[in-house]
């Protein structure tokens, strides 16, 4: 009787610490998506950052994890530290709770292009996350966008499933061109020359006057 008490009554604090998280993860968890990385949207201050991340550390919450994961890339991308030595250790910070959340949630297309934009950030390889964001869903145009121009800018663009699934990206961009176009010009010339080759060669049959605006430069 009183070991069956026991197990109600812990049962009940169990449920009751449950509610309070879930509670509190409602109340510090960033309106920040990791789409609206990719969209200009403004990161979270870090005091919220904080407030989040102290219940990030243990919770299982997939949207809570991937938000605040979105907000410290968005945190590091967008305010680096001043110091070399600083921006690599968020990088990785930043890296890690990425991948955490993508471990409890990892239908996120979003959240793996910005695993792979850290990981472009800090000189490494970023194929394998750029792959997981083509193959888990459809992104917003925005997110498209950053994703050719990771693809473009990286080793990437020498994946031959990659090179055919960046495709469609392109294809998106250019049927918005009266946007993309300086941004497409932009991403052409910062490309390396598979990246470079993939523009040319998705423009030659999509847009062919726009094909040769990219020959210009």
């Amino acid at each position: 009787m009183i070991t069956l008490r026991a197990i109600g009554i812990l049962t009940a604090i169990a449920l009751a610490l449950h509610a309070g998280m879930t509670f509190y993860g409602d109340l510090v968890r960033p309106n920040f998506r990791a789409s609206d990385l990719f969209s200009g949207e403004i990161p979270p201050d870090k005091a919220k950052l904080a407030a989040a991340g102290s219940l990030a550390s243990f919770s299982w919450d997939g949207d809570l994890l991937a938000n605040h994961a979105a907000a410290m890339a968005a945190d590091v991308l967008h305010r680096p530290s001043a110091e070399a030595g600083g921006r690599a250790s968020e990088n990785k910070t930043a890296q890690a709770a990425v991948v955490a959340a993508l471990k409890v949630s990892p239908i996120r297309p979003a959240l793996w292009l910005t695993l792979g934009t850290l990981q472009a950030q800090a000189g490494e390889a970023v194929t394998p996350a750029v792959k997981m964001s083509y193959l888990t869903g459809s992104v917003p145009i925005d997110v498209a966008f950053s994703r050719v121009r990771t693809v473009t800018s990286s080793a990437a663009a020498t994946d031959e499933e990659i090179k055919l699934l960046a495709q469609s990206d392109i294809r998106s961009a250019l049927a918005n061109r009266s946007r993309y176009e300086p941004l497409l010009i932009a991403a052409y010339v910062q490309a390396t020359p598979q990246g470079k080759s993939l523009l040319l060669e998705t423009t030659k049959v999509t847009d062919p006057r726009f094909n040769e605006i990219l020959r210009r430069y």
